[in-house]
């Protein structure tokens, strides 16, 4: 692959205010009390439908040392034919999927509803905010060709 510019380095203070709201999301996270590991499960959701390479192996690995079994990392791309995950964390995937796949038919309103039934307003927030931080970040990683070495 040819290399890009990196986005990091060519426009710092535009990297370091990703930063800074990926820091605002993690404690907005941390206080709806989603579990760090199952946020690294988020995170991984996103960074595979976006195809990110780069993030897929650091969240991977993030969750794995969150303590995330690899049971759930394996089977999190078919998440919705698994008994791995409680209602709460099958509705936060699905919206962490919609907000990702955003040109899809935007934030389905079915659900909305279904994360509505089983997550409060400050877990839905920070459940949206995470997909939102994760997908500037592939975004970032992606047109940047972050290298992916063995």
């Amino acid at each position: 692959m040819e290399e890009r510019v990196n986005l990091a380095t060519a426009v710092p203070p535009a990297y370091q205010a990703v930063a800074e709201l990926e820091k605002r999301m993690s404690a907005a996270v941390e206080a709806a009390g989603i579990d760090k590991g199952f946020a690294h499960l988020l995170r991984l959701r996103a960074s595979q439908i976006n195809g990110c390479a780069f993030c897929v192996r650091l969240h991977t690995r993030d969750a794995l040392a969150s303590g995330e079994s690899s049971d759930r990392i394996s089977v999190l791309p078919a998440w919705r034919e698994t008994g791995y995950f409680t209602a709460k964390e099958r509705a936060a995937l699905a919206l962490v999927e919609a907000v990702t796949l955003v040109a899809d038919g935007q934030v389905a309103d079915a659900v909305y509803a279904e994360a509505a039934g089983v997550l409060g307003e400050q877990e839905i927030a920070a459940i949206e905010w995470l997909a939102v931080v994760i997908n500037a970040w592939n975004r970032i990683a992606i047109s940047s060709r972050y290298p992916v070495a063995a």
